[in-house]
């Protein structure tokens, strides 16, 4: 198979299910800006780290190629068996939130991102995923798969936050509040 295909030179691309959008398309939009962020991440497992975060992002990378397959469907041509995102795949995600919200002290304001580089990479990745929730948004998709998908996109944003908390603690970084409201 080759890599390229030439057919988008023109400026469009194909959805699973054949049908041609602009590559500006706000379905192209979501799906890529979901990709972007499985780069991130695929970045931060790459850094020094607990073996247990590792997995547990590569499972997320996993999950994130879902839910690019569920942004690039066409939901009305598709015939393409696609997986799907569950509420256990958010559960996960919620029960590490859990656990570190145990561990780690009382936020008593907003915290400036960074203090260590592999926190200000998780806080990068939380920001790409905050823009590919509102693009997925956009589609205002009555898809059932689609609505979960725009659920563990916020999720996630949550836990990329606390694996962030996590992480400055793991690394003895600092925690810088913001000073903003006092």
């Amino acid at each position: 198979m080759k890599i390229y295909t030439k057919k988008g030179d023109t400026g469009q691309t194909s959805l699973l299910g054949g049908t041609r959008v602009e590559k500006h398309h706000d379905r192209i939009e979501a799906y890529g800006t979901v990709d972007e962020l499985n780069s991130h991440i695929g970045l931060i497992r790459d850094l020094e780290m607990d073996a247990s975060y590792k997995k547990h992002l590569t499972k997320i990378q996993n999950d994130l190629f879902t839910i690019g397959s569920i942004l690039a469907s066409d939901p009305d041509k598709s015939k393409v068996k696609i997986p799907s995102i569950s509420e256990e795949d958010i559960a996960q995600m919620e029960s590490a939130i859990d656990e570190w919200m145990g561990t780690l002290p009382e936020m008593r304001s907003f915290i400036l991102p960074g203090g260590h580089p592999t926190v200000s990479q998780i806080h990068i990745a939380r920001c790409v995923c905050r823009r590919a929730e509102r693009a997925a948004n956009r589609l205002k998709s009555g898809v059932e798969s689609a609505a979960m998908a725009l659920k563990y996109l916020n999720r996630l944003s949550d836990y990329l936050f606390m694996l962030a908390r996590k992480m400055t603690a793991d690394l003895n970084a600092d925690e810088i509040p913001w000073k903003g409201m006092q």
